[in-house]
């Protein structure tokens, strides 16, 4: 069934980057490893590193799960965006092409959640 406005209609996102005062929106999935539901959402400091990131934030976002002792993140597989991507640890996220509400994925081979319950 087809919808039709009946009026124009604007609005202006309030999640704009410019209203989270120089931070911003970064959503992270890891692969196989469905204990979290959905990406995690982050507001992060753009000028961060991304190994700041993985220290700082990420490692103790995941330690809930039982792989997450076992992650060796120098082998991990990025993808951000849905292209392929080979971080520089040592430079900033928006360095690195980490904008305002990217989605980054982390692949972890080897590791396939909980006892290898997934695929």
């Amino acid at each position: 069934m087809t919808v039709n406005a009946i009026s124009e209609y604007s609005a202006t996102p309030r999640d704009l980057q410019a209203n989270f005062n120089g931070m911003q929106l970064l959503y992270v999935y890891w692969e196989k490893h469905l204990i979290f539901c959905s990406p995690f959402a982050f507001l992060v400091a753009p000028t961060m590193t991304f190994s700041e990131f993985i220290d700082q934030i990420l490692k103790d976002a995941i330690k809930a799960h039982p792989d997450s002792a076992s992650v060796d993140f120098s082998a991990a597989v990025w993808t951000l965006n849905g292209e392929r991507l080979t971080p520089d640890h040592a430079a900033s996220l928006e360095a690195n092409g980490v904008d305002h509400k990217s989605l980054l994925r982390l692949n972890t081979p080897g590791l396939s959640g909980i006892q290898g319950s997934c695929c």
